[in-house]
């Protein structure tokens, strides 16, 4: 079985993340799995975006270039076009051992879930939400962006459950609304992901 999970910003997918771990389930960062996917892929990016984004130790300065392609879809998609299909075959790759292994269940945590190249394979998708207060504490402690940067990034995902409530896979919508994670809040979570693994394990 192939659960996706993913979240709005700052709801605490990878909170979740961390207790489904806990649990036994083998989880992939695709995010992290993105970084890797970036410095394969690091010349085309020098030479798209800029030698200038070319760090003393020769990686992919991420912060500079996440400035310049935010809130730029033309910059965003010509990065995601040099990006995704590594990401995309490295994906695929742990899948595959996943499935080598026996695995009853894995999972694929992506803030960008929907264009996961194994979207359409999910049987189980976990959507992370927040309170948005909560949301705002927890990006202004995490980011230390500026509260402009902070409210263009919730504007940003506006539509972001209907890219996933439409599609044909049991959903599973899981508030996180401690600033902690901790006592009753995070008990209360963690019954909901246990309710949620029913029959998985």
């Amino acid at each position: 079985m192939l659960i996706g999970l993913t979240g709005t910003y700052c709801a605490g997918k990878n909170h979740v993340a961390t207790l489904l771990s806990e649990r036994g389930l083998p989880v992939l960062d695709v995010d992290k799995l993105g970084y890797k996917a970036l410095e394969m892929e690091k010349d085309a990016v020098f030479t798209q975006f800029g030698e200038d984004l070319r760090k003393a130790d020769g990686s992919v300065d991420r912060r500079l270039l996440g400035k310049r392609v935010f809130g730029k879809p033309e910059k965003l998609t010509a990065l995601e076009a040099i990006v995704h299909p590594a990401a995309n075959r490295l994906t695929c790759e742990w899948v595959a051992d996943r499935d080598r292994a026996g695995d009853r269940a894995c999972v694929i945590n992506a803030a960008l879930l929907h264009k996961s190249t194994v979207f359409n394979r999910f049987d189980r998708i976990i959507l992370v939400t927040a309170p948005y207060f909560t949301r705002l504490i927890r990006a202004k402690r995490r980011d230390k962006l500026s509260w402009t940067e902070i409210f263009r990034r919730f504007a940003s995902q506006k539509d972001f459950d209907s890219q996933y409530l439409s599609k044909k896979a049991e959903i599973c919508i899981v508030e996180n609304p401690g600033l902690t994670g901790s006592g009753n809040l995070r008990k209360k979570l963690e019954r909901r992901l246990d309710k949620f693994l029913e029959g998985i394990y």
